[in-house]
């Protein structure tokens, strides 16, 4: 399987169905009348056009190769802790924390995956972080509320920055008889876990009923978690010629990503609740900040890669 054919046709395939799902958004806003304010088809149309922008980078990163990709979610993961700690109400005491957890313990976890070193990566912000920052923070001698707000930068730095580099650190993987393809990895889990949002939001305009918690998220409907999960995990069953999986495998392992992926959008959404917004930003048109879009791969990719380590490695 030469991997540069095989990612042209995939994200060939991905820009197909864009310029379909363009053509039809057009068409209905034609019909709606191009001057008339529609809220479903204007954020359909919106959400569009950020994805032509977001798998244009992704096709790009993957093309580039595993060092383009690494340093993608680097990116993406900074925006996220950007995000999450706008969001987080921090104190001067924890100056030094966040000084730490940006540029200290971010760049070096994605240092180690490129140095491919998983007994470190694997432990570095859940073991020396979760203690460095609160000794850090207790520097700063401001005992307010001291344990919240420790505990919001280190699960901020564990979501953002350690499960979200679980992505890139598919490229570490050796999997015998799939060396050399370790990116296709990457793309079977991001159009999968990415496709199940999609999915989810599709069946809960068209069937959606019954809302899961009102509280926490109104739009997420049962209807359109089952369809969205069952959808997306049909796709990565389609997908399993790229994986090391026969179809039933990657059947499997898409159920379990998705429905964690899921959960990972869903727990997101209770902490935005919390601090009483609806979105973590507004970098994406029609899907918030960044951090709205990957929760999902947040929650997946760390059980993705553990899968594939202890189940398909040696």
């Amino acid at each position: 399987m030469d991997v540069s054919a095989t990612l042209v046709c995939i994200f060939g395939a991905v820009f197909v169905v864009l310029a379909v799902a363009s053509a039809i958004g057009a068409i209905l806003k034609w019909r709606s009348g191009f001057d008339q304010p529609h809220a479903t088809i204007d954020n359909l149309n919106a959400r569009l056009k950020a994805w032509w922008i977001m798998i244009g980078v992704i096709a790009a990163a993957t093309w580039a190769g595993a060092w383009a990709v690494i340093g993608l979610f680097a990116l993406v993961s900074f925006q996220c802790l950007r995000e999450y700690v706008s969001l987080a109400p921090t104190r001067k005491g924890d100056h030094r924390a966040l000084i730490w957890s940006f540029y200290v313990f971010l760049p070096l976890q994605y240092y180690l995956i490129a140095a491919g070193w998983y007994g470190l990566f694997s432990i570095l912000i859940p073991v020396y972080a979760f203690l460095l920052l609160p000794i850090s923070a207790s520097l700063g001698a401001d005992t307010a509320r001291f344990l919240e707000r420790s505990a919001k930068i280190q699960w901020g730095l564990m979501i953002c920055v350690y499960c979200l580099s679980h992505v890139p650190a598919l490229l570490t993987l050796q999997i015998p008889g799939y060396e050399g393809r370790n990116l296709l990895l990457v793309v079977f889990l991001l159009l999968t876990v990415q496709s199940s949002d999609v999915f989810q939001y599709i069946w809960g305009k068209l069937l959606g009923r019954h809302a899961l918690s009102k509280q926490i998220s109104p739009s997420k409907t049962v209807e359109g978690l089952v369809g969205g999960v069952l959808s997306a995990t049909a796709m990565g069953a389609a997908l399993w010629w790229i994986t090391p999986f026969s179809p039933l495998e990657a059947a499997f392992v898409a159920l379990v990503i998705n429905t964690l992926g899921f959960f990972g959008g869903f727990v997101l959404s209770a902490i935005k609740r919390d601090r009483g917004v609806k979105d973590w930003g507004h970098l994406i048109e029609g899907h918030g900040g960044m951090l709205d879009r990957v929760d999902s791969l947040a929650f997946s990719a760390p059980v993705f890669f553990h899968l594939l380590r202890y189940g398909w490695t040696l």
